[in-house]
């Protein structure tokens, strides 16, 4: 490892460039479901030792230079491999697009790689080449990662704190710090190794204690968590019994040529169908539930669904599905705007009687950002089907509806944004409607329903997961799997949720903890840096 670490702090230019592309793509390996963690102990000690022998530059190449180049690299490496499974998007249509791919799989890589070097070059500033420098890395990759998940609506997949939930056990620190926290935990305990070697002098001990420190961290997040399974009793609810379909609806590729009438067929019958001897169907359901892209076009256009949906539901239920909605302004019989992403909540009269349109939006797969600009070249939307989504009101994801407790509903996407689900405290569940088909045959829907999860641990609320080609589930307030659907298998389950447990710290405090930690980062990497000038002159 000696010569590794003196390998990265004498390379330079296209060398290091590479190395540091290996590196981020081998750290990559510790995204979910893959959770190759140890890799991260190999790889994230390069980028510190690349940064111990980055060239310090004046002007504007102190931000935009070597040490941002270091970032960058490392960054384009690991979401190189990260996002890799949204390439499976392009052979839906095939032909031409499987030209697109891998280049723009690339492009999306640099650009949220981009984050990552201006902290390389922000923690450049500060560097210390004392063992405080990998506070300083830490502290800015964390802020980095925060920035990624927020800026131009955010982009928070695979944020690097994942990569230390495998388990159950692992997963129940979030209820505690949050992903964003178990972030910041991550990056120290991955770059411990860069404090072993090379030696400089220093005995072994004392080059050691802080990797086994990282060990004893982690053998306290696994106690940790398997106290708080074996301590918290998560019990059923009693008042709501839910039917979840997975129906396999591959329609939404091409929205504006559905068979309305063969596809309400199809949900119809597998709503009602007996998976055993014991199943009684919908008789003893209070809630059916159709997963988002179920319905691939306007109710308008074949109003006859609503009073087929009514005909099926027992007394009392309601159909709770994704469709798109139109806006129309009163009196008007055009729409007034692009259609929402919705959740339409439909009664035993065929009625809507409540609705949610998805707020959180996609960028550049439901909508358009700088759409005047993209405009210009006649390019209105890069999806089918329609030219983009209106955003809906996220004051509005609290649903309650008549003999239901409250829930909080996130549409696909919007599950991933820690802390910022909307109205938690009022909420008894989370309920999540999603169509993850475009990514079949990839590991992009398991791990859009792993970061689903830690939202439930983080709430202290299990979660309704209905999904189009799965992974379709039901998980207690403490994350575990209740019951579930096998992808690519056309069923139906029942479940019901639990009770919700007392507010976690994460839901009272939020990321307060984690701002105070950064601020302590900062004026432990600004003192560190001070001292080690002062020693140089």
């Amino acid at each position: 490892m000696t010569w590794l670490a003196e390998t990265a702090m004498l390379s330079h230019g296209w060398r290091r460039f590479g190395l540091l592309l290996l590196a981020g793509a081998l750290a990559g390996l510790s995204i979910p479901p893959l959770f190759v963690v140890p890799a991260l102990f190999v790889a994230f000690p390069i980028w510190v030792w690349c940064l111990d022998g980055a060239e310090r530059q004046r002007g504007w190449r102190r931000i935009l230079g070597p040490a941002f180049n270091i970032g960058f690299a490392f960054g384009w490496g690991y979401f190189t491999v990260a996002f890799h499974w949204l390439g499976a998007a392009f052979f839906v249509d095939g032909g031409i697009m499987l030209v697109l791919m891998p280049p723009a799989i690339l492009a999306l890589a640099a650009l949220i790689a981009f984050f990552w070097g201006v902290a390389s070059a922000l923690a450049h500033l500060f560097w210390s080449h004392g063992p405080w420098r990998i506070v300083t890395l830490a502290t800015f990759l964390t802020m980095a990662e925060w920035a990624r998940g927020h800026v131009l609506t955010g982009f928070p997949f695979d944020l690097l704190g994942y990569a230390l939930t495998p388990t159950d056990e692992m997963m129940q620190i979030t209820a505690v710090i949050g992903v964003y926290g178990l972030t910041l935990v991550a990056a120290l305990i991955a770059m411990t190794p860069a404090l072993i070697w090379p030696a400089d002098g220093r005995s072994l001990s004392r080059r050691l204690l802080p990797f086994f420190i990282a060990i004893g961290v982690i053998a306290a997040q696994l106690g940790y968590g398997h106290n708080r399974l074996t301590g918290t009793v998560a019990t059923e609810r009693s008042d709501i019994a839910l039917r979840l379909v997975q129906p396999l609806v591959y329609e939404h590729t091409d929205f504006g040529n559905v068979d309305p009438v063969a596809l309400i067929d199809r949900l119809l019958m597998l709503s009602d169908m007996r998976m055993d001897p014991t199943d009684q169907g919908l008789a003893d359901i209070t809630h059916l539930v159709w997963p988002e892209s179920s319905l691939p076009f306007f109710l308008a256009t074949y109003p006859e669904a609503l009073a087929r949906i009514a005909r099926l539901l027992p007394d009392g239920a309601t159909l709770l599905t994704g469709a798109p909605r139109q806006q129309y302004e009163p009196g008007a019989t055009e729409p007034s705007g692009p259609p929402y992403n919705s959740v339409l909540a439909i009664d035993t009269n065929g009625e809507v009687i409540a609705s949610y349109d998805k707020s959180h939006l996609v960028p550049f797969g439901e909508f358009l950002p700088f759409g005047a600009f993209f405009a210009q070249f006649g390019v209105k939307q890069f999806v089918p089907g329609t030219e983009g989504w209106a955003h809906g009101d996220a004051r509005r994801r609290l649903m309650s509806l008549p003999a239901t407790p409250p829930f909080l509903t996130l549409i696909c996407y919007e599950i991933l944004f820690s802390g910022d689900l909307g109205d938690t405290a009022g909420a008894q569940f989370l309920f999540n409607i999603t169509n993850d088909a475009w990514f079949d045959g990839s590991i992009g829907p398991a791990q859009h329903a792993h970061h689903a999860r830690v939202r439930a641990v983080e709430e202290g609320m299990s979660l309704i997961r209905a999904a189009n080609s799965g992974l379709t589930f039901a998980t207690d307030p403490l994350g575990r799997i209740t019951a579930e659907i096998a992808p690519q298998q056309m069923a139906a389950l029942d479940v019901r949720p639990h009770e919700r447990l007392a507010a976690t710290v994460f839901s009272q405090l939020r990321y307060w903890p984690l701002l105070i930690a950064l601020v302590a980062g900062l004026l432990i990497s600004v003192v560190a840096a001070r001292s080690g000038r002062r020693r140089r002159i």
